[in-house]
């Protein structure tokens, strides 16, 4: 699966690429839209920009999956309602992302 991420966070990013070798990684959010032969992307919901790029994302065509604060219900779910494939808490996302890709 070619995986693209916006995660300026390095912490995040070592653990993305431990699960996902290979994952392309951007420097903007915007920087992921239109991006060819991506059939997911990975958005980090606390970082500036992302909450407004996420429309263009979603109908970009490929899965959208994002993280952000578990006490932040309210930014998790503007991105579920802007249709974003998978929206988890921080933590549990990254349990959870070999599996979330293999679905």
């Amino acid at each position: 699966m070619n995986v693209a991420a916006y995660t300026p966070d390095l912490m995040d990013r070592s653990k993305i690429s431990a699960a996902i070798p290979g994952c392309r990684f951007v420097g903007s959010p915007e920087a992921l839209v239109g991006l060819a032969g991506v059939d997911a992307v990975i958005v980090d919901l606390s970082k500036k920009g992302v909450l407004d790029a996420l429309p263009a994302l979603v109908a970009a065509g490929p899965r959208v999956l994002a993280y952000g604060s578990h006490v932040d219900k309210e930014l998790l779910s503007s991105a579920e309602s802007a249709g974003c494939t998978d929206v988890l808490p921080r933590s549990q996302f990254f349990n959870r992302l070999a599996s979330l890709l293999a679905d």
